[in-house]
């Protein structure tokens, strides 16, 4: 039998007690030869006991688990935490959220052989146990909620410019660098990007599959993308020649929106021009969840409108925080050094 890859799961965690023995668990159950497996947890310094369900997990696996400290606590700096030590001659990034297929590592290595791509990925699957958690999940399946984002929803094979988590061979990160650890979020797209500009390709898979447990709340919903449109200002800075139109949608809408009812007041044009923008975006929103919940559940249709709204809102906002931010660094690239010393064992 010809050897198999051996393969190297890392897993960026912070305080995932209540969800690690399901993620971690998916990630032992996987049916690739355990001996040519290891698993490295990097973990954002919890304190809400998921080390020691780590430890119980790791202690009936016949697949090494090691836990690292990644005292930074984003996941840029535990991914290259865990890239130091990492034995793989394939990496796979699991999140602690995230229950994978038992092939998942199987399809990974599959794609990255017969594709030859540079990264592999699949459709990010989002489910719920909560209402308000499934609405979210069918928002953010939808081309209308996160426009060309394609593996949330597409179900075809194809090339595409990011993927979810993602699977590397290891001599990527020696061609690319590593993870960007200014980035809080989005330093996927961003190292998607620098892969891309170096010549490489990027497939995302519907073979490779997983089940994504979303936001269930709306304080959470808004925080995640508003951080999502803050963090794009940046890549888009770092990465000028990926602009698209539609990464300025959100914020054009919100803009407008935001204009025309401060000036109403003052302007009867800008009476009008509020009502436009926001009776246009009523009758999308609306036209957009009737046909979601048409598909899936006529339950959620109420809380699908809701969570478009935040999506699109919270997404745009913090695209124009972003550009107050960081006004001054357009044209001021990478400033971390993305090689780090390999940690041999």
């Amino acid at each position: 039998m010809e050897k198999v890859p051996f393969v190297t799961l890392i897993m960026p965690i912070r305080n995932e007690a209540a969800f690690i023995n399901r993620s971690l668990g998916a990630v032992l159950g996987q049916d690739y030869p355990h001996q040519r497996m290891e698993v490295l947890v990097a973990d954002g310094m919890s304190t809400d006991g998921t080390r020691d369900v780590i430890a119980r997990l790791a202690a009936h696996s016949n697949i090494p688990v090691t836990v690292l400290d990644n005292p930074g606590e984003i996941v840029p700096t535990g991914m290259n935490a865990a890239l130091a030590r990492a034995q793989g001659e394939i990496i796979v990034r699991v999140d602690g959220h995230t229950i994978i297929a038992p092939d998942y590592v199987r399809e990974c290595v599959l794609a990255l052989e017969r594709s030859g791509a540079s990264n592999v990925g699949g459709r990010m699957d989002a489910v719920s146990e909560t209402r308000f958690g499934q609405a979210t999940a069918l928002s953010t399946s939808s081309p209308f909620g996160v426009g060309g984002a394609r593996f949330h929803y597409s179900d075809r094979e194809e090339w595409v410019d990011t993927v979810y988590m993602g699977a590397w061979p290891r001599d990527v990160f020696h061609r690319v660098g590593f993870f960007d650890e200014e980035f809080v979020r989005n330093q996927d797209d961003e190292l998607n990007y620098r892969l891309i500009a170096h010549g490489g390709e990027i497939l995302l898979s519907p073979r490779i599959k997983s089940r994504y447990y979303n936001r269930t709340t709306h304080r959470a919903l808004w925080r995640q993308y508003l951080q999502y449109g803050y963090w794009k200002v940046r890549v888009m800075q770092k990465h000028p020649r990926q602009m698209r139109l539609r990464h300025f949608i959100p914020p054009l809408f919100v803009s407008a929106l935001l204009i025309s009812l401060l000036t109403a007041p003052f302007s009867t044009p800008c009476k009008w021009m509020f009502g436009l923008v926001a009776g246009s975006y009523v009758i999308a929103n609306v036209g957009a969840s009737i046909l979601t919940a048409r598909k899936k559940n006529w339950r959620l249709l109420p809380l699908l409108s809701i969570t478009f709204v935040m999506l699109h809102v919270a997404y745009g906002l913090g695209f124009l925080l972003g550009l107050v931010k960081f006004w001054n660094r357009w044209g001021a690239r990478n400033h971390f050094p993305f090689r780090v010393e390999v940690i041999r064992r």
